[in-house]
């Protein structure tokens, strides 16, 4: 049985494993330094569909089949599918799934859903609820910009601050295995609303919650940021991390040795004229589930915390005047099981 140490956090005591993961993203993503690490790299981001909702459907429908290939096992095989997206009700997610015939839960956390998937698969294979789950999630830089932003045709001028959705989508598949990587620790997030209104601004939105998630992990487990070899936040952006960095020094925890951002790897901020880094689901799912669950197989990398950060806002809520509210699910990954 999983043991909760704080109302916040959960420590999985039978640690189950990622079997496997894949990474599907689009042609700019497939053009930057994580490249050689996507499992298929789309030269058309339209993948052959009629509208940019349905390529984004499509993009998760690879990336589990993706997956399951790699894992060898079938979809009759997966008990449970944890997915969600951007999209008004989620439907990248529930009409890209929908062929699979697997029960499932869709998910809204916007871009924190890798981990919010991540965990609740992890949490069910802990306590002995399914054999085989998919944690999956996407985004799509056209679907994203259609529903949130001014249409693509305007040509609007994008400030320092902001930030290119990803085109990607990214599949873990989580069982009992003797094999890492190992999950053995969630730390479910609070919503955190500091104000900030500026739709151009997410790295500024959600750098307070994940510096709330962060701080209540290592307070929760007795740890410091030393003590990981990696602590990855999903998608703040270059703006973002600076800020996180800045909170936490207030708290005296010291993230500079151990942070990186999913927003800063995905791309060449230099070269690819991103601003301040990559966002949207996909950023932190396509790098976790290629990138970084390499380098903890490979034992590079041997504790890791992974904290997607989400904005909960709308195009209802921002037409409103409303804030932005933010919130960071922590996922603890390990090449060990520990003792």
């Amino acid at each position: 049985m999983s043991q909760r140490i704080s109302k916040d956090t959960i420590l999985l005591t039978n640690a189950p494993s990622i079997l496997a993961s894949a990474a599907v993203v689009g042609k700019k993503e497939g053009e930057g330094p994580l490249a050689r690490h996507f499992d298929i790299i789309y030269d058309d981001t339209t993948l052959g569909e009629e509208t940019w909702e349905k390529s984004e459907s499509k993009m998760q429908k690879s990336a589990v089949e993706k997956a399951l290939e790699k894992a060898n096992l079938s979809s009759s095989e997966i008990q449970l599918l944890f997915a969600g997206d951007l999209l008004n009700q989620c439907i990248s997610s529930s009409y890209g799934l929908r062929d699979f015939d697997i029960p499932f839960y869709g998910l809204y956390g916007a871009c924190s859903t890798m981990t919010e998937s991540l965990g609740l698969a992890s949490l069910f294979a802990d306590n002995g609820l399914l054999d085989y789950g998919v944690a999956v999630t996407s985004s799509h830089f056209c679907s994203a910009e259609r529903q949130f932003r001014l249409p693509l045709e305007y040509g609007g001028q994008r400030p320092p601050t902001s930030q290119w959705t990803v085109t990607g989508s990214g599949a873990a598949i989580v069982g009992q295995s003797g094999k890492p990587p190992y999950v053995r620790g969630v730390t479910i997030g609070k919503i955190i609303d500091m104000g900030i209104k500026d739709i151009n601004n997410m790295g500024a939105a959600m750098a307070p919650a994940a510096h709330n998630t962060i701080k209540t992990f290592l307070q929760d487990t007795n740890t410091r940021p030393e003590d990981y070899d990696l602590i990855l936040t999903g998608d703040l952006g270059k703006v973002g991390s600076d800020l996180l960095i800045d909170l936490l020094k207030h708290d005296q925890i010291d993230l500079s040795g151990v942070h990186q951002d999913c927003g800063k790897l995905i791309y060449d901020l230099e070269a690819q004229d991103v601003h301040a880094g990559g966002s949207g689901c996909g950023c932190c799912a396509s790098v976790l589930c290629s990138y970084i669950l390499k380098r903890i197989q490979e034992g590079v990398l041997h504790n890791v915390l992974v904290i997607a950060t989400g904005a909960l806002m709308s195009t209802t809520s921002f037409q409103q005047g409303e804030s932005i509210p933010g919130i960071a699910h922590l996922v603890y990954l390990s090449d060990s099981k520990g003792s």
